[in-house]
Order: C-alpha cells, then sequence, then structure tokens
C-alpha cells in the first residue's frame, strides 16, 4: 500500500514538472506573466533595485503591492551562463516604484521559485 502511494505521488510531481517545463518554453515577447510573492524575504530572481536607490531617487519603495500585478514581457535575452533573461514592463502602463519602466528578471529561476506566474 505504501508502495502503491509512493509512485503515486512520484508520477503527480514529474507531471507537475514536466507542464512547467511546457510553459517556460513556450513564453515569448508579448505574453503577460503575474508577479507572485518573494522566494524569500525579498525577491531573487526579480532584479528590483535595492531599497535605498529607490528612495534617493523619489520613488515608493513598497514590494508588497507588486504581488498579483500584471507585466508583458518586452524581450527575451540569453546571458553567458545560458540563462533567459527577460525584461518586464507592467501592464497598466504604470512605473514600478513610481520610478522604474522597467526591470529584469532571469525567468527561469523566477517561474521554479513562484517569484512570476505564466
Amino acid at each position: 500500500m505504501k508502495k502503491l502511494l509512493y509512485i503515486t505521488f512520484l508520477s503527480v510531481l514529474t507531471i507537475n514538472a514536466q507542464e512547467t517545463t511546457e510553459n517556460i518554453s513556450e513564453i515569448k515577447v508579448g505574453n503577460i506573466l503575474v508577479i507572485g510573492s518573494p522566494s524569500t524575504t525579498g525577491y531573487q530572481h526579480i532584479y528590483f533595485p535595492k531599497t535605498n536607490f529607490i528612495i534617493k531617487r523619489g520613488g515608493i519603495a513598497n514590494y508588497k503591492h507588486l504581488i498579483g500585478k500584471k507585466v508583458i514581457v518586452n524581450a527575451i535575452e540569453t546571458n553567458a551562463k545560458n540563462e533567459r533573461i527577460v525584461v518586464l514592463k507592467r501592464d497598466d502602463k504604470m512605473k514600478f516604484f513610481n520610478r522604474y519602466t522597467s526591470v529584469r528578471a532571469n525567468l527561469d529561476s523566477a517561474i521554479e521559485s513562484g517569484e512570476i506566474k505564466p
């Protein structure tokens, strides 16, 4: 009985992992994504400016306000480590922290950690 539950659990995990991989590879310029909650105390894979830079430039450093916001993939690049870096702009044409028009994110890592949802 325990083996049957274990096998069922592993098959569910494998199916979910395959679906996530397929969704990541289908992301193109113009797709809409949703910002999720940070994986730790702050966003690790979405490269927002540091809080002191936001404040010095007259912005409002409120990261909780970003959760659930829709963003558009504006560009996709590949860096030297063969990671896909995306440039994100807000869907509602507002600026991030009332100051920045776009931010960059490591697409694969951000989706795996839940910081970005397809």
